[in-house]
């Protein structure tokens, strides 16, 4: 929006935006950026797993939407995904895929249009399967025109990998829905009593996550007095895991699997908890920090440069540094305050969805100037 509160002009070309299966943070910058790109005048179509449809409505936002089934690891029906996308390619003028697994499949289907990736995780895996995540960000690194890192250190890593371009990719949290439900409610979902903590987490239930520490921690937290309750919220691969640990070692925690309402558990939580390895933009740190919520993350990623001095930062896979943290936030009421105070004024300085369309609108024209009310000869599929 300009001062005027009209839509600021933007690009005026096509451009095509491209995921892999996603459930979270991925799904929503790309649905964020499709509704403020066509709020901005350009055209978008998205191309991506059927279900990503389903879940964040593209075509809600204003985009046509292409179905290119790119599973979350790579597979034979990888050659199908290159092939439909490239029928999805003619009229397109920029090519913009999201994440390694996109970026794949859009560097195989070889386009003639400038393409732009924007890397938003790092590969952590050991092995084989690393071994071949790391040639595949290499091959990715080296065929686009612009690589973005969600994070300085992935900005670094698609350098290092062989970018010729690699650039910080300004990424914006949707903005947050309110809460339906006031704390009183919330906590009485998980009786929580009137002067017990309720500590909340939020994320995919993957081993980068790290929830095993946030089990272990919670086990040795029955001694406090009372004893607080821990709840995560999020489904995936490590939910049996999870569960089997939260029985062996008798924790105070819920998992709550997929959650909707993330607004409301943190209108009712003390402490917001995140132990993962490694982060770019960690949604769950922005929602918690945007609510005032008393913040424990650790110090990965991208993660010390988004929440600053605003948050309570531990090393990662240190299950005592959590446990630490976390207790001396129970028992200290005037640093939890002054960390809810300084929440909400860091979340003020990050990009907003309009920054972000804006610095991405700026990029596709320096890479494929068109000039506005131009038509293509073909259209997509």
């Amino acid at each position: 929006m300009n001062a005027s509160g009209a839509p600021t002009p933007g690009w005026p070309g096509r451009v095509a935006l491209v995921l892999a299966s996603a459930t979270g943070g991925v799904g929503q910058h790309v649905a964020s950026l499709a509704r403020g790109l066509v709020g901005a005048g350009t055209r978008v179509t998205v191309c991506g797993p059927a279900a990503t449809q389903e879940q964040f409505d593209f075509i809600g936002a204003g985009a046509d939407f292409v179905a290119v089934e790119i599973p979350a690891s790579p597979t034979p029906a990888d050659a199908t995904a290159v092939a439909a996308l490239r029928r999805a390619l003619p009229g397109v003028d920029i090519l913009h895929a999201h994440g390694l697994r996109a970026g794949l499949v859009a560097t195989l289907a070889r386009p003639t249009q400038p393409l732009v990736v924007t890397w938003h995780n790092a590969v952590l895996a050991g092995g084989l399967r690393g071994r071949l995540s790391r040639l595949a960000e290499r091959l990715v690194a080296r065929r686009a025109d612009v690589a973005l890192g969600a994070s300085a250190d992935l900005v670094a890593r698609a350098a290092a990998a062989g970018a010729r371009d690699a650039r910080l990719g300004p990424v914006a949290a949707p903005d947050p829905a309110p809460a339906r439900r006031g704390r009183a409610a919330v906590r009485a979902e998980f009786a929580v009593a009137a002067d017990q903590p309720l500590i909340v987490s939020v994320g995919r239930l993957h081993p980068q996550k790290r929830y095993d520490l946030l089990v272990a921690a919670a086990a040795r937290w029955r001694d406090l007095s009372p004893p607080p309750v821990v709840v995560i919220a999020g489904s995936g691969p490590s939910y049996l895991q999870l569960a089997a640990q939260v029985s062996a070692v008798r924790a105070p925690v819920s998992l709550l699997g997929h959650r909707t309402d993330v607004p409301d558990l943190l209108a009712g939580a003390d402490l917001a908890v995140v132990t993962s390895d490694w982060e770019a933009r960690q949604l769950f740190a922005q929602e918690a920090l945007r609510a005032g919520v008393p913040l424990v993350a650790t110090a990965v990623g991208g993660v010390p440069e988004l929440v600053g001095d605003a948050a309570a930062l531990v090393p990662p896979g240190d299950v005592n540094a959590v446990d630490r943290a976390v207790r001396e936030l129970l028992a200290d009421p005037s640093r939890r305050a002054e960390l809810a105070r300084r929440g909400p004024a860091r979340a003020a300085t990050w990009p907003t969805e309009a920054d972000v369309v804006v610095a991405v609108s700026r990029l596709y024209a320096e890479l494929a100037p068109v000039t506005a009310g131009s038509e293509r000869s073909e259209e997509p599929a």
